[in-house]
């Protein structure tokens, strides 16, 4: 190959790696976007309870569509998500339908989820023990305290992976939360 050859390859691949790199950057994640999802995720969980409480199950699944809609990234593929309080067969609910179930209830093909969101949550907040960003995807991994109506508090593990879609919105792709660990 001649030098004349090679050159324009590199200046070629130089100018893909650049406009690909410009690209990425354009697409990246940042902090407050992160954070503001978070906050958006707490945010909805009340709105599904308070559904919940004025106007039922049903009330409480079309705001729980619309999170879902809104909020995850099952338009992108399957969303690993590993609720709280599901074990079994139906511990991981790759699909909308067991993310909705698990929310709500009333499902019989999830006859054991009885609405986590429906347990009259109030308050919420975030500790992230480390983030991780790359580009479009970011990964959070801390705790998330729950207050519900009765002013009872639930912490739970939780790791969240979030993507940006190519509207630029955050997408949750990945959701695992467990009780923390107790040797008893």
């Amino acid at each position: 190959m001649t030098r004349s050859k090679l050159t324009t390859l590199t200046t070629a691949f130089m100018l893909m790696t650049t406009s690909q790199l410009a690209f990425a950057s354009s697409k990246a994640i940042t902090e407050s976007e992160l954070q503001a999802a978070q906050e958006a995720w707490g945010q909805a969980l009340i709105s599904i309870s308070e559904a919940y409480s004025k106007g039922g199950r049903e009330n409480a699944e079309q705001t729980a569509r619309a999170v879902l809609d809104a909020a995850y990234g099952y338009n992108l593929g399957p969303v690993l998500f590993k609720p709280t309080l599901a074990n079994g067969e139906q511990t991981f609910r790759t699909t909308y339908d067991g993310a909705l179930a698990y929310f709500v209830g009333g499902n019989s093909a999830f006859a054991g989820d009885s609405g986590f969101a429906l347990k009259g949550w109030q308050g919420y907040e975030f500790n992230n023990a480390a983030v991780h960003m790359n580009g479009d995807l970011a990964l959070t991994m801390g705790h998330v305290t729950l207050t519900n109506k009765d002013g009872s508090v639930t912490t739970v593990d939780k790791t969240w992976g979030f993507k940006k879609d190519e509207q630029g919105d955050l997408r949750i792709v990945l959701h695992h939360s467990s009780l923390p660990y107790s040797a008893e």
